[in-house]
């Protein structure tokens, strides 16, 4: 339960307060919580079920990191419009047919980030729009080399790694067993 939250730090896109809460427990504590206002990203799977992957540079990460398209939820955007939205600007397509893959917590402990995540079908293209402050190049990988990647430790970026492992979920052929008659 909050008791009270003091505002330490406000930015461009997050803010961080320190929040005293009483535990389930019952013990007290500060707590320093990173407030964000959440994000969208996108499986864009395409008719050869090749999934859409950004390697892209992340100076917070020290590099490059292989993602999905993603980005910020805008204030009162709907996550779905999100998803649209990073879906034409980063990847140039626009998909006929879209399904919630449910949500991903960043870092449950310290930040308030909840990503929202979509399998996007029945892709076009469409004119493209990355920000100037985006580097990346798009890539477009058999889902299930994709899936390996993430499992062996190639993929590392936590919503990109959830949101392919529950896309091929919801895209595994379906299994006919033969019946032993």
């Amino acid at each position: 339960m909050l008791i009270r939250s003091r505002e330490v730090f406000t930015g461009r896109v997050t803010r961080m307060t320190v929040d005293t809460v009483e535990l389930p427990n019952g013990h007290r504590t500060d707590l320093e919580v990173l407030h964000h206002p959440g994000g969208a990203a996108v499986v864009a799977v395409d008719g050869e079920r090749r999934v859409c992957l950004l390697r892209q540079y992340r100076h917070a990460a020290g590099g490059y990191v292989v993602e999905l398209p993603a980005g910020r939820l805008e204030p009162a955007e709907p996550p779905a419009r999100t998803a649209e939205r990073e879906l034409a600007e980063e990847a140039g397509m626009h998909a006929a047919r879209w399904r919630e893959l449910g949500v991903s917590l960043s870092s449950p402990g310290v930040f308030t980030e909840r990503i929202h995540l979509y399998l996007a079908t029945e892709l076009t293209a469409v004119a493209s729009a990355p920000e100037a402050a985006e580097v990346f190049e798009v890539q477009w990988v058999p889902l299930e080399e994709a899936v390996q990647r993430c499992l062996q430790g190639d993929i590392e970026d936590s919503k990109t790694c959830l949101g392919l492992l529950r896309a091929a979920a919801v895209l595994a052929p379906t299994e006919r067993a033969e019946s032993p008659c």
